[in-house]
C-alpha cells in the first residue's frame, strides 16, 4: 500500500502564496487535492466532544480554498466505540487513500485510529485525550514500562494526567475540606489510567495527604451508583472526582442528591466539559469544577486565520447558537497542525510528512504545539506534545446557563483566571 502510495510522489515543487498569506502551498501534482482523513465520536455517548467539528472544518476548507489551496477532507464517525473507529481508520488509508490522517476525542476514538495508523506505517495527528492513556494503553504491556517503545508514525498533543492532578488539588487547597476523596474510575482507557496506582490519582493524592475512596471499576452507561453512592458516605468523602462519559455523571449526580450525598467538592473529568451537560443537572450544576484545556479567555490566536480564541468562540456561537465549548480550540489546532506539516513536505510521501510532524513548531490557538520532548518523559518524548492546562467551575448566570469561570492558573500563569473556589452547596 504504501510503496504503491510512494510511488505516486511527485517531487514537483509550486510557488509560494502571496505574502499576505499565513498558508503555502505544498509540493504535490497539479491538479491533485490534498486529502485528510478525520475520525472523532460525532454519535454515541461521547458525541458532545465532535459537537463543533462541522464549524471547524467548515472553517478550515474556506480558508484553505480562499488562499488557493485544494484540501479534502474525509470524515468519519467512530460512533463512540473503539472497534468502529479502527474500522473507519482502515477505510481512510486503504480505501480513501488519505495523506494524512487527523483524530480527536477520549481514548476510545484516538487510540484504535492511532494503533491502526502505526500500523500501517500512515502518519497521524492525534488530540484530545491526556497522553498517559494515549501513548501507554497503546503499548503492548501497558503495565511494563520497560518494554514501552516510541512510535513511527503517529503523534499526540494535549495534557497529561500530571496536569490534571496538579489543578485538581490547586482547586481543592482553595477550600477546608477534610481531604477525603471519592473517585470515580470507569473501565475504560481514561478510567484504568486516571485510577492507576503508578500513574494515576491514587499516588499524589496519597502524597499530597488525601484519602482516596476507590470502589473499583464500573461498566459506561451504567444506571445505578448507589454502590459507590454509599461508599462516599461511608467513607465521609467531601471531594469527588474522577473522568466521567456525560451520561453517567448526570445519572451519579442525581442520584447523590436524592440519596443525601453532598459534597464541597466535585471535580470531573471528561463529563462536564460541556455547557449542555452542566445545563441539564438544572441549579445544581453550580459550583462543579473540571480542568479547562482551552477557553474563550486563553491568550492564544489561531496560526491559521489569526483570530482570537475569544474570536473563534464568538464565531462558533453566532453560527449555531450554542456556547462554546472546550473542543473547539483542539479540534481547530488540530486542523492547524496538519496544514503546516503539510506547507512543509510533500503531501504523497509518507515519510516526508512523518518528518515534518516530528519536526512542528507552531504557535496555535491552544497554544504553541512542538515534539521537542518539553516536559514529556524520555520514553515519550518523540510522540507527545504537552499543551497548557488551567480549573474552573461552573457559575450559574443570573438569567440561566452557566458560566465556566477560571478559578486556578498556578499550572499556567499566562493564561488568565476570573475567580476563585466556591463550596458546593449542601441544598
Amino acid at each position: 500500500m504504501f510503496t504503491r502510495r510512494n510511488l505516486l510522489k511527485t517531487a514537483a515543487a509550486t510557488s509560494a502564496l502571496a505574502a499576505t498569506s499565513s498558508l503555502a502551498m505544498p509540493a504535490i501534482a497539479k491538479g491533485a487535492a490534498i486529502k485528510l482523513g478525520y475520525v472523532s465520536p460525532q454519535t454515541g455517548p461521547l458525541a458532545a466532544f465532535a459537537e463543533a467539528d462541522k464549524f471547524i472544518l467548515d472553517g478550515f476548507l474556506a480558508k484553505t480554498k480562499a488562499a488557493g489551496l485544494d484540501y479534502e477532507i474525509i470524515v468519519k464517525d467512530s460512533q463512540s466505540n473503539p472497534n468502529r473507529a479502527a474500522e473507519v481508520a482502515k477505510e481512510l488509508i486503504v480505501k480513501d487513500e488519505v495523506n494524512l490522517v487527523l483524530v480527536a476525542s477520549t481514548p476510545e476514538t484516538t487510540n484504535p485510529v492511532s494503533t491502526t495508523c502505526e500500523a500501517e506505517e500512515m502518519p497521524c495527528i492525534s488530540t484530545a485525550a491526556p497522553w498517559q492513556p494515549w501513548f501507554i494503553g497503546q503499548q503492548a504491556n501497558p503495565g511494563d514500562p520497560s518494554s514501552w517503545k516510541p512510535f513511527n508514525s503517529a503523534f499526540h498533543f494535549f495534557w497529561g494526567l500530571e496536569d490534571v492532578i496538579a489543578v485538581y488539588t490547586n482547586m481543592w487547597q482553595q477550600l477546608e475540606t477534610n481531604k477525603k476523596v471519592g473517585g470515580l474510575f470507569p473501565n475504560d482507557g481514561d478510567g484504568n489510567a486516571w485510577g492507576d496506582k503508578v500513574v494515576g490519582f491514587p499516588p499524589v493524592l496519597e502524597k499530597g495527604g488525601y484519602t482516596l475512596a476507590d470502589p473499583g471499576r464500573y461498566q459506561n452507561m451504567t444506571d445505578d451508583f448507589s454502590a459507590q453512592i454509599n461508599a462516599f458516605k461511608s467513607g465521609n468523602c467531601e471531594v469527588i472526582t474522577g473522568v466521567m462519559i456525560p451520561p453517567d455523571f448526570t445519572t451519579f449526580w442525581n442520584q447523590a442528591k436524592q440519596q443525601g450525598f453532598h459534597p464541597k467538592i466535585a471535580s470531573i473529568g471528561k463529563a462536564i466539559l460541556f455547557p449542555q451537560a452542566v445545563e441539564a443537572l438544572g441549579k445544581s450544576g453550580h459550583n462543579l469544577s473540571c480542568e479547562v484545556w482551552w477557553s474563550a479567555s486563553h491568550p492564544f490566536k489561531s496560526s491559521l486565520t489569526g483570530e482570537s480564541a475569544a474570536e473563534l468562540a464568538a464565531g462558533f456561537t453566532k453560527a449555531t447558537g450554542r456556547p462554546w465549548t472546550q473542543p473547539i480550540g483542539f479540534v481547530h489546532a488540530l486542523f492547524e497542525v496538519a496544514a503546516d506539516v503539510m506547507k512543509r513536505a510533500d503531501p504523497t510521501d509518507s515519510a516526508a510528512v512523518i518528518k515534518a510532524i516530528a519536526a512542528t513548531k507552531l504557535d496555535t490557538i491552544v497554544g504553541p504545539v512542538a515534539w521537542d520532548g518539553a516536559n514529556v518523559p524520555p520514553f515519550a518524548a518523540r510522540n507527545v506534545a504537552k499543551t497548557p492546562l488551567v480549573g474552573g467551575q461552573w457559575r450559574l448566570k443570573d438569567g440561566g446557563g452557566y458560566d465556566l469561570v477560571i478559578t486556578d492558573n498556578r499550572t499556567a500563569p499566562n493564561i488568565p483566571a476570573n475567580g476563585k473556589m466556591e463550596p458546593i452547596a449542601s441544598a
